[in-house]
């Protein structure tokens, strides 16, 4: 059982396992970025306030690249995109190495999440244009699952370096040095990355290959009822390729509700405890480890969830049982606890993100999937720049301690909403889905 399990991640196509080590190479960079750069901005002297001024600028310069990386994904193949934004994010790391004024480094994260946006937008499409159905759960799983093993391995060696080289320098851990260390080796991740990139075959629109169909369509009239005239012009008037207007929106409220959550808490969590621990860069680095060691695992087991409970079961059983230890997380004063919360939170609730884009990907039109990665892509940076601006007035109002535990209250209650939803949307779908292959495996029979 074992081995047909494992057996089962294997066999991608030849571009699909290039973009696997993309993954693996560029995940290395932004796990650094992620755990450490608002780290290195407090380093710098600067307030929790303008650390979320900084990073609301940064999403919504994500936010506005979306739709554009869509369209040039479209129109000039998803290969294009990528080795532009590997290039970008080589420009934005190497840029941070020597920036110094508080506005250049603003403009560096932007540029950077620029980048890190068109990927994202064009990761779920390539995945999808470069797999057959059968293996698209254990390929998308892959993917998160490398991402997260990139940042047990990244956070670990590359906070230990950095410690080593400051200490050996004659700087404190906790100095900018300390932290240009780590800004020097996620430019050399990257410029890998980019290497990488540059050896994906064309894939224009010319010379894509056709995908496959969809195929008989579950969902319910319900799902299909048009959205509002406003909404509706709007689309229109952006010309945006959207075949099942209401299907689409639906998909994308409870990913959008789940970030105004996390926009509030995520980018912020390493100065939550560092500031109430007193962890070192390594400490802290190594905590962020174990958190995706433990998400790294739970990924992997997650398309054996999928096969057991269905996609929309599996997705929301992980997410409803990661929202209680976020309570955990914000409020526990033993440390030992708040490692254990965080690291399941994590697990859980990142699990169910591979298998929620599988299921999207399979539910929207061939023509649709840019464009709803996009949209996604856009509401997810939307959602962390009103986190993010709703953090900095709460640090601004209450302070460290009451600004937190006013953020995790929110982003539990609204981790519930987005979990209800979806299971109250999608699993009368996925269950007319499974009923009729039922009734088609019987029918088979039956003629044989």
């Amino acid at each position: 059982m074992l081995r047909r399990y494992l057996r089962s991640f294997t066999g991608f196509e030849r571009d699909a396992r290039l973009f696997l080590l993309v993954t693996l190479l560029a995940g290395g960079a932004l796990s650094l970025y992620w755990i450490d750069f608002n780290l290195y901005l407090r380093s710098l002297g600067l307030s929790p306030a303008t650390i979320g001024i900084i990073a609301t600028a940064a999403n919504a310069a994500a936010m506005v690249a979306a739709f554009p990386a869509s369209y040039l994904s479209d129109r000039y193949g998803r290969r294009l995109v990528l080795v532009g934004a590997a290039g970008l994010a080589v420009v934005a790391f190497a840029g941070l190495l020597f920036a110094k004024p508080v506005a250049l480094i603003a403009l560096l994260a932007c540029l950077f999440s620029v980048a890190q946006s068109a990927v994202g937008v064009v990761t779920l499409p390539f995945l999808t244009e470069h797999s057959r159905p059968k293996e698209r759960n254990e390929l998308f799983a892959l993917q998160f699952a490398i991402s997260n093993a990139t940042n047990v391995g990244a956070a670990l060696v590359g906070g230990l370096i950095a410690q080593l080289v400051a200490g050996w320098a004659g700087h404190a851990a906790d100095s900018p040095e300390a932290f240009r260390v780590l800004i020097a080796i996620m430019v050399g991740f990257s410029v890998a990355a980019f290497v990488v990139v540059l050896r994906l075959r064309d894939d224009r629109p010319g010379a894509r290959p056709r995908v496959e169909s969809n195929r008989v369509d579950p969902w319910p009239a319900l799902m299909e009822s048009q959205p509002g005239r406003r909404l509706r012009s709007t689309l229109d008037a952006l010309r945006l390729p959207i075949v099942h207007r209401g299907r689409f929106v639906r998909l994308l409220v409870p990913g959008f509700i789940i970030s105004i959550g996390a926009g509030q808490v995520i980018p912020f969590l390493n100065l939550f405890v560092e500031q109430k621990f007193g962890l070192q860069i390594a400490s802290l680095n190594a905590l962020f480890a174990i958190a995706s060691l433990g998400t790294l695992v739970a990924v992997l087991i997650q398309p054996a969830l999928a096969r057991r409970f269905g996609k929309v079961g599996s997705v929301v059983l992980v997410q409803g049982l990661s929202i209680p230890f976020l309570l955990v997380l914000g409020f526990s004063p033993v440390f030992w606890t708040v490692v254990v919360a965080m690291t399941v939170r994590n697990s859980l609730m990142n699990a169910g993100n591979p298998i929620a884009s599988a299921f999207a990907m399979e539910h929207v039109d061939a023509v649709e999937r840019a464009t709803f990665s996009a949209a996604s892509s856009l509401l997810w940076s939307l959602g962390w720049v009103i986190g993010g601006v709703w953090f900095s007035l709460l640090q601004s109002a209450l302070g460290f301690d009451g600004g937190f535990a006013v953020n995790f209250i929110t982003i539990t209650v609204l981790y519930t909403i987005a979990t209800w939803l979806y299971w109250a949307w999608f699993r009368p779908v996925e269950r007319r889905e499974m009923e009729a292959a039922r009734e088609a495996a019987n029918g088979a029979g039956a003629g044989a």
